[in-house]
């Protein structure tokens, strides 16, 4: 999907693991006044290998939302491929808001599920070792009882670069629909 041609104002979206930008937390965007662009990761994007993937959201990111107003929200695994495109950028200086974000590996026991994404431990890598370009107005949101995206693992990594996590009692990886509601409103 070309990125071009939108309202300056509009937020970069970028959703989960099949996920279409004019679904779900996009329509509640667009259902907000909001214009809503971003890359669905499905289709032709989802065909590309992950460091074009991150490279095409880096470029994007540069080319047209590198301002101060400019506002970015990513859900799961599109937090990932967010967090690695950030790490090949100077600190962005928008806002963004990740919801539920991958950050690495994870696995539950109890279900016998797992997954690994590329590169796994880079984020946590860059991160421990100062490397990472911090965003200059990033908030993490991920609920207690998420095995996806591991409150514990993303406190750590959002404490290593000084961003602050909330962490959602009793919620798992889809979070509450009254808290995200909130979120927006406030964003």
């Amino acid at each position: 999907m070309e990125i071009s041609g939108f309202n300056k104002t509009a937020i970069y979206y970028l959703p989960g693991h099949g996920g279409q930008i004019n679904n779900g937390l996009g329509q509640a965007l667009v259902a907000r006044g909001n214009e809503v662009v971003g890359r669905e990761t499905v289709g032709n994007f989802k065909k590309l290998d992950f460091n074009d993937q991150v490279t095409t959201i880096a470029n994007d990111i540069k080319e047209h939302f590198w301002r101060d107003d400019a506002k970015i929200i990513a859900n799961s695994f599109g937090g990932y491929l967010l967090l690695h495109a950030l790490s090949k950028l100077d600190p962005f200086i928008g806002k963004i808001l990740l919801l539920s974000p991958i950050v690495g590996e994870f696995s539950s026991e109890e279900i016998s599920m797992g997954f690994i994404p590329p590169y796994a431990d880079r984020l946590s890598e860059l991160a421990s070792s100062n490397q990472y370009p911090a965003p200059l107005n990033c908030s993490f949101h991920v609920g207690s009882e998420d095995w996806q995206s591991n409150p514990e693992n993303v406190t750590k990594f959002a404490s290593l670069l000084g961003l602050p996590v909330s962490v959602v009692p009793n919620a798992g990886h889809q979070l509450p629909k009254d808290y995200v509601s909130s979120l927006l409103d406030n964003f």
